[in-house]
Protein backbone atom coordinates (compact mmCIF):
# COMPACT_ATOMS: atom_id res chain seq x y z
CA UNK A 1 0.00 0.00 0.00
CA UNK A 2 1.28 3.47 -0.88
CA UNK A 3 2.50 5.77 1.88
CA UNK A 4 0.27 8.80 1.49
CA UNK A 5 1.74 10.73 4.43
CA UNK A 6 4.71 12.15 2.53
CA UNK A 7 4.56 14.08 -0.74
CA UNK A 8 5.74 12.43 -3.97
CA UNK A 9 9.44 12.85 -4.68
CA UNK A 10 10.76 14.53 -7.81
CA UNK A 11 13.14 12.06 -9.44
CA UNK A 12 15.82 13.23 -11.82
CA UNK A 13 17.20 11.05 -14.63
CA UNK A 14 19.85 9.51 -12.36
CA UNK A 15 17.30 8.65 -9.66
CA UNK A 16 15.06 7.02 -12.29
CA UNK A 17 18.06 5.10 -13.66
CA UNK A 18 18.90 3.84 -10.15
CA UNK A 19 15.33 2.65 -9.62
CA UNK A 20 15.26 1.01 -13.07
CA UNK A 21 18.58 -0.76 -12.46
CA UNK A 22 17.39 -2.09 -9.08
CA UNK A 23 14.01 -3.16 -10.49
CA UNK A 24 15.97 -5.10 -13.09
CA UNK A 25 18.37 -6.59 -10.51
CA UNK A 26 17.74 -5.91 -6.82
CA UNK A 27 20.97 -7.71 -5.91
CA UNK A 28 23.14 -5.30 -7.89
CA UNK A 29 26.18 -4.26 -5.86
CA UNK A 30 26.76 -0.58 -5.21
CA UNK A 31 29.94 -0.78 -7.25
CA UNK A 32 28.13 -2.30 -10.24
CA UNK A 33 25.30 0.21 -9.90
CA UNK A 34 27.73 3.14 -9.89
CA UNK A 35 29.63 1.74 -12.88
CA UNK A 36 26.45 1.10 -14.85
CA UNK A 37 25.27 4.69 -14.31
CA UNK A 38 28.71 6.28 -14.62
CA UNK A 39 28.51 7.91 -11.18
CA UNK A 40 30.73 7.62 -8.13
CA UNK A 41 29.98 5.02 -5.48
CA UNK A 42 29.56 7.82 -2.93
CA UNK A 43 26.92 9.42 -5.18
CA UNK A 44 25.19 6.05 -5.66
CA UNK A 45 25.14 5.42 -1.89
CA UNK A 46 23.83 8.93 -1.15
CA UNK A 47 21.12 8.73 -3.79
CA UNK A 48 20.02 5.23 -2.75
CA UNK A 49 19.89 6.30 0.91
CA UNK A 50 17.75 9.30 -0.08
CA UNK A 51 15.41 7.13 -2.19
CA UNK A 52 15.05 4.68 0.72
CA UNK A 53 14.52 7.44 3.30
CA UNK A 54 11.89 9.12 1.13
CA UNK A 55 10.05 5.80 0.68
CA UNK A 56 10.50 5.80 -3.11
CA UNK A 57 12.19 2.42 -2.73
CA UNK A 58 10.49 0.55 0.08
CA UNK A 59 12.26 -2.78 -0.07
CA UNK A 60 13.94 -5.43 -2.17
CA UNK A 61 12.29 -8.71 -3.06
CA UNK A 62 12.78 -11.91 -5.03
CA UNK A 63 10.76 -12.46 -8.20
CA UNK A 64 9.05 -15.82 -7.96
CA UNK A 65 8.31 -18.14 -10.89
CA UNK A 66 4.80 -18.94 -9.64
CA UNK A 67 4.26 -22.10 -11.68
CA UNK A 68 7.62 -23.53 -10.58
CA UNK A 69 6.68 -22.70 -6.98
CA UNK A 70 3.50 -24.77 -7.30
CA UNK A 71 1.06 -21.89 -7.92
CA UNK A 72 -0.05 -22.72 -11.45
CA UNK A 73 -3.59 -21.28 -11.32
CA UNK A 74 -3.95 -17.49 -11.48
CA UNK A 75 -7.15 -15.45 -11.44
CA UNK A 76 -8.37 -11.92 -10.94
CA UNK A 77 -11.32 -11.91 -8.56
CA UNK A 78 -13.53 -8.82 -8.59
CA UNK A 79 -15.76 -8.12 -5.62
CA UNK A 80 -18.77 -5.88 -5.24
CA UNK A 81 -19.04 -4.74 -1.64
CA UNK A 82 -21.48 -2.95 0.61
CA UNK A 83 -20.96 0.77 0.92
CA UNK A 84 -18.54 1.93 3.64
CA UNK A 85 -17.03 -1.55 4.15
CA UNK A 86 -13.93 -1.20 1.98
CA UNK A 87 -11.41 -0.92 4.83
CA UNK A 88 -12.65 -4.05 6.57
CA UNK A 89 -13.06 -5.93 3.29
CA UNK A 90 -9.56 -4.92 2.13
CA UNK A 91 -7.99 -6.22 5.36
CA UNK A 92 -10.00 -9.45 5.26
CA UNK A 93 -9.20 -10.11 1.59
CA UNK A 94 -5.50 -9.42 2.17
CA UNK A 95 -5.50 -12.04 4.95
CA UNK A 96 -6.84 -14.81 2.68
CA UNK A 97 -4.16 -17.34 1.69
CA UNK A 98 -3.13 -17.18 -1.99
CA UNK A 99 -4.22 -13.54 -2.41
CA UNK A 100 -1.19 -11.71 -3.80
CA UNK A 101 -2.58 -8.21 -4.38
CA UNK A 102 -5.72 -6.27 -3.43
CA UNK A 103 -6.86 -2.96 -4.96
CA UNK A 104 -9.84 -0.68 -4.49
CA UNK A 105 -11.02 0.35 -7.96
CA UNK A 106 -13.53 2.59 -9.69
CA UNK A 107 -15.41 0.20 -11.97
CA UNK A 108 -18.51 -1.98 -12.14
CA UNK A 109 -17.07 -3.69 -9.06
CA UNK A 110 -15.25 -2.26 -6.04
CA UNK A 111 -12.27 -4.50 -5.27
CA UNK A 112 -9.98 -6.57 -7.46
CA UNK A 113 -7.72 -9.27 -6.03
CA UNK A 114 -4.96 -11.22 -7.72
CA UNK A 115 -5.09 -14.84 -6.57
CA UNK A 116 -2.39 -17.44 -7.26
CA UNK A 117 -3.36 -20.95 -6.20
CA UNK A 118 -1.92 -24.43 -6.73
CA UNK A 119 -4.94 -25.65 -8.73
CA UNK A 120 -8.55 -24.94 -9.73
CA UNK A 121 -9.96 -26.73 -6.70
CA UNK A 122 -8.00 -24.46 -4.35
CA UNK A 123 -9.01 -21.39 -6.37
CA UNK A 124 -12.66 -22.47 -6.11
CA UNK A 125 -12.29 -22.84 -2.33
CA UNK A 126 -10.64 -19.41 -2.02
CA UNK A 127 -13.39 -17.69 -4.04
CA UNK A 128 -16.50 -19.56 -2.93
CA UNK A 129 -15.62 -20.38 0.68
CA UNK A 130 -13.30 -17.58 1.79
CA UNK A 131 -13.74 -14.42 -0.30
CA UNK A 132 -17.51 -14.65 -0.66
CA UNK A 133 -17.83 -15.32 3.08
CA UNK A 134 -16.24 -11.98 4.01
CA UNK A 135 -18.69 -9.64 5.69
CA UNK A 136 -19.54 -6.82 3.29
CA UNK A 137 -18.94 -8.79 0.07
CA UNK A 138 -22.11 -8.83 -2.04
CA UNK A 139 -20.90 -10.83 -5.03
CA UNK A 140 -17.84 -11.78 -7.02
CA UNK A 141 -16.71 -12.32 -10.57
CA UNK A 142 -13.61 -14.39 -11.40
CA UNK A 143 -11.39 -14.16 -14.47
CA UNK A 144 -9.05 -17.10 -14.95
CA UNK A 145 -5.66 -16.08 -16.35
CA UNK A 146 -4.32 -18.32 -19.12
CA UNK A 147 -0.93 -16.63 -19.35
CA UNK A 148 0.67 -13.60 -17.78
CA UNK A 149 3.88 -11.67 -18.24
CA UNK A 150 5.40 -9.33 -15.69
CA UNK A 151 7.01 -6.17 -17.01
CA UNK A 152 9.12 -3.52 -15.27
CA UNK A 153 6.41 -0.98 -16.13
CA UNK A 154 7.67 2.59 -16.12
CA UNK A 155 11.05 1.46 -14.76
CA UNK A 156 12.25 -0.37 -17.84
CA UNK A 157 15.71 0.75 -18.82
CA UNK A 158 15.91 3.76 -21.10
CA UNK A 159 17.23 1.62 -23.98
CA UNK A 160 14.08 -0.55 -23.84
CA UNK A 161 11.55 2.28 -23.79
CA UNK A 162 9.37 2.68 -26.86
CA UNK A 163 9.13 6.08 -28.52
CA UNK A 164 11.67 8.90 -28.49
CA UNK A 165 14.96 8.23 -26.77
CA UNK A 166 15.16 9.25 -23.15
CA UNK A 167 17.91 11.66 -22.11
CA UNK A 168 21.26 10.11 -21.22
CA UNK A 169 22.17 9.88 -17.54
CA UNK A 170 25.18 12.00 -16.71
Amino acid sequence: MRDQSSPPQVLDATDRAIVAALVDDGRLSMRALAERLHISRANAYARLDRLLEAGVINGFAARVAHEKAGLSTTAYVCLSIEQDTWREVREAVAAVPYVEHVALVAADFDVIALVRAPDNATLREVVLEQLQAIKGVRNSRTWLVFADHETPGPWRSVSERPGPAAPKVS
